[in-house]
């Protein structure tokens, strides 16, 4: 597997440790048939119900080529029953996802998040999509089916420069207005955002009826803090940079961060939401199966 290839974000080990398992939707959604009965129309009923703007990724056969030749813009036909589940990743793509203190940073792991819950809904005939953020959205493939759709998701997580900073909370609301059909919205970050912005997103979210699951990424070192000597601590997303002696921080940081670890839980509680915390040094295909296996023993009782 080359180093620079897209595959590289799907792990075997992880994979198979998730293939026995499914990703089942929690709340009765639009057209949630979970992809065992598929329809003879890919995806799309007899019925027309409206049209949405074109993004990459979608059926090209399902474009409308008359409003084509009014607007010159494209746009998809969209019908009243779809057959499968329709899942919406937003991954974060923001400076602070790009810290490590391992081989590992925090982008590099969501989208190996991203990547593996993909081929499970993919694997599973739901269509699933994937837009990468920070202060805005910066790319955005819209939600498909198809088997071949995972290299196109993968190919576009090549592309960030990690430069900007994360405004979630304006993100939460932009896609909460954006997609009409109920389904299941994936949020792959490190949270690094003002919470009660995040709390008004998430709630928006829950308004418009979309089931949430969170994955909450931070590294090691921003748990544990575990600096000793005299740091020059980086500023990202347009901090400064500081030089502190972290002994003296160490106390009052992982109080903060507590406080804040507590305050989105209770909020993903209180909407019933999945919250998943995952550290950058956890075993990605451990990580993922637990979670999967206990999300899946939950709906069934």
């Amino acid at each position: 597997m080359a180093a620079d290839s897209p595959s590289k974000y799907l792990d075997p080990k992880v994979l198979n440790g998730i293939s026995r398992l499914e990703l089942k939707a929690r709340l009765i959604v639009e057209g949630f048939i979970s992809g065992l009965h598929r329809s003879p129309y890919h995806g799309f009923s007899i019925e027309f119900a409206e049209h949405r703007e074109y993004v990459p990724g979608d059926d090209i056969r399902h474009i409308d080529w008359k409003v084509f030749g009014r607007s010159d813009r494209f746009y998809i036909k969209q019908y009243e029953e779809e057959t499968n589940l329709n899942t919406h990743i937003l991954l974060d793509a923001s400076e602070s996802m790009n810290y490590s203190s391992g081989e590992v940073s925090k982008f590099d792991y969501g989208v190996m998040v991203a990547a593996s819950i993909a081929y499970l809904l993919l694997r599973q005939q739901d269509a699933v999509g994937l837009a990468l953020f920070d202060d805005k959205v910066r790319d955005l493939v819209g939600a498909r089916s198809t088997g071949s759709h995972l290299k196109t998701l993968l190919e576009v997580v090549e592309k960030p420069g990690l430069k900007e900073k994360t405004d979630l909370g304006v993100i939460l609301h932009q896609f909460a207005d954006r997609i009409s059909r109920k389904g299941l919205i994936v949020i792959i970050s490190d949270m690094l955002d003002d919470i009660e912005h995040i709390e008004r997103g998430l709630k928006h979210l829950r308004y418009c009826n979309h089931e949430v699951i969170l994955f909450h990424l931070l590294d090691k070192d921003e748990r544990t803090f575990p600096f000793q000597n005299m740091t020059m601590f980086e500023g990202l997303e347009g901090m400064e940079d500081v030089l502190a002696n972290p002994r003296l921080l160490k106390e009052a940081y992982l109080g903060e961060l507590e406080n804040f670890l507590s305050r989105l839980r209770r909020v993903c509680r209180n909407n019933r939401f999945d919250y998943v915390a995952l550290d950058t040094s956890d075993h990605l295909d451990v990580a993922l199966s637990t979670y999967l296996a206990k999300r899946t023993g939950s709906l069934r009782r």
